[in-house]
């Protein structure tokens, strides 16, 4: 089983590259994320491989960092999440912003992805939350919620006054979206009432198109 392939870049194809390791040219499918990354043809490239292996085909899927990869395999144990939709999902999210929305039960960020609705993006959410936890998939400093930097110690916090604003009316998209952008902004770790507080203040200036 192929997990790791080192090479040079020979062809950047629609979906694919084409990766010339000793002479053998693998075929690698890959998200548009990962293929934004190639260097120049014929310089060296290292891709994380998870290979699928059917009855009629050995497919290779590769990614730029082994946390892309994690996240691949952990994206297709969801029902309705293909290796296609594996790929669409890291074109549009990366690790720290799924693993954010996964914690905070926001499945804006997924429905972002093509192929996938409401209904597969809150399966997500719901299948996978434990098992982020359980992997230690935290987001680390520098997490991306939109604009907004958020950082990893202040998460919690996030989620939570996240929540109460949701309470309040606010869409989820939105609360989060507002909350995140205050913490990134503040220079010392925000409680969650003083989140609550100025994201109320945020939203309802914006509501009313301060």
């Amino acid at each position: 089983m192929i997990a790791k392939l080192r090479g040079k870049l020979d062809e950047v194809l629609e979906n694919a590259v084409i990766l010339d390791v000793n002479g053998v040219g693998y075929l690698v499918h890959a998200s548009s994320k990962t293929l934004a990354s190639m260097p120049k043809i014929d310089e060296e490239l290292v891709l994380w491989v998870e290979t699928i292996v059917r009855e009629d085909s050995i497919t290779l899927y590769g990614f730029s960092s082994k946390a892309d990869k994690v996240w691949f395999k952990l994206l297709t144990t969801v029902q309705g999440v293909g290796a296609k939709v594996g790929l669409a999902i890291l074109s549009v999210a990366d690790s720290d912003s799924m693993a954010l929305a996964i914690s905070s039960e926001d499945i804006a960020i997924f429905t972002q992805a093509s192929g996938v609705g409401k209904k597969v993006a809150t399966r997500i959410v719901s299948e996978l939350k434990d098992k982020v936890q359980k992997l230690s998939l935290a987001p680390t400093v520098g997490a991306k919620i939109g604009n907004a930097t958020v950082l990893s110690a202040n998460t919690r916090s996030i989620s939570d006054s996240a929540s109460a604003l949701i309470n309040l009316g606010f869409g989820r998209a939105e609360a989060l979206e507002a909350v995140s952008k205050i913490a990134s902004e503040s220079e010392t770790d925000l409680s969650v009432s003083e989140l609550i507080t100025q994201g109320l203040s945020r939203l309802s200036s914006h509501a009313k198109g301060v």
